[in-house]
């Protein structure tokens, strides 16, 4: 298998894993690699022992994965070499093809190279190691979330909620699985209306509880929370008065004024919405930020003419 060269280099979509992937990965390397190739069913080492031969290779894999493509980006790397990195990138694949042939009944390996693929924009042979992994090992959340993002790109919506929530079961403390599982409910409404296994108030309210979960899970999480802010008017009846609480709260986290700012344009359009034209004109006169212009203009034309409340 030899990589998609000309894709190597979206580095958006080349981001290093998130530390609970990797701290994930490497947890179940310790804990389902084999002690030898040839011992199928080789019982799982304990907690006390030394790592195996599998295990240290595949951590050595996975440290190598996180390092690559966090070195990939240019802020992080001025010296940023894509010749190298594209070399760099067709040796791990190597390596991990060599991986699953010595190992292959390490489902973490699988999961690792699964993941790995699909950072370099090879979605659908990496689906098929990531259904081999879960085939492997049904209990990694990690596993059936990538499984749902693939199958949510091709828009079987129904298929990735499935996955979403199979990951939510085996790790319902991960916001980022809520996260998900809520931009999809949000985002593939009709196609989940027109399956006929949901209505459209059912897709509004679990769209709307999971944002909400993964935004007190991660409360220091800022995406989340602004996403759980926007989603109380997401809903068919609009949560004005908790919408402009939200805000509130989310403003004391921020620290920049183009943060604090684009939050009282949503502060403001609330109160807009709320009939309360005095406060709406407080909140707006406010906003300074150049970025934030058009938006502002936006919501001043919606203001009555002449100050009227």
């Amino acid at each position: 298998m030899r990589l998609n060269v000309s894709c190597l280099l979206v580095l958006a979509s080349c981001l290093a894993l998130p530390a609970f992937a990797e701290n994930e990965l490497t947890r179940r390397t310790l804990a389902n690699a084999p002690e030898s190739p040839s011992t199928e069913t080789a019982p799982i080492a304990p907690a006390k022992s030394a790592p195996s031969p599998a295990q240290q290779e595949l951590q050595s894999l996975v440290s190598r994965q996180w390092r690559l493509f966090s070195e990939a980006t240019r802020e992080n790397n001025p010296n940023f070499d894509e010749d190298s990195f594209k070399q760099r990138c067709q040796e791990l694949l190597f390596d991990y093809e060599s991986y699953v042939k010595k190992y292959p009944d390490v489902a973490a390996g699988y999961a690792a190279y699964g993941i790995f693929l699909s950072k370099v924009d090879m979605r659908r042979q990496s689906v098929a190691i990531l259904l081999k992994a879960n085939k492997l090992d049904p209990d990694q959340p990690l596993v059936k979330n990538q499984i749902g993002n693939y199958l949510a790109e091709e828009g079987k919506v129904i298929e990735a909620s499935n996955y979403y929530t199979a990951a939510i079961k085996l790790a319902p403390e991960e916001p980022l699985y809520h996260y998900q599982l809520g931009t999809l409910l949000h985002e593939g409404q009709d196609l989940f209306v027109k399956s006929g296994q949901w209505t459209a108030a059912s897709v509004e309210r679990a769209s709307f509880s999971a944002f909400q979960k993964a935004a007190e899970l991660a409360p220091g999480r800022i995406e989340f929370v602004y996403r759980a802010c926007e989603a109380y008017y997401d809903l068919t009846t609009p949560r004005w008065d908790e919408a402009l609480a939200a805000w509130d709260a989310l403003e004391t986290k921020v620290s920049t004024p183009l943060e604090k700012q684009t939050i009282r344009l949503h502060r403001a359009n609330i109160l807009i919405r709320q009939k309360k034209m005095g406060e709406a004109r407080e909140l707006l006169a406010s906003v300074s930020e150049s970025a934030l212009t058009k938006q502002k203009e936006k919501l001043i034309a919606d203001l009555p003419e002449n100050g009227k409340q």
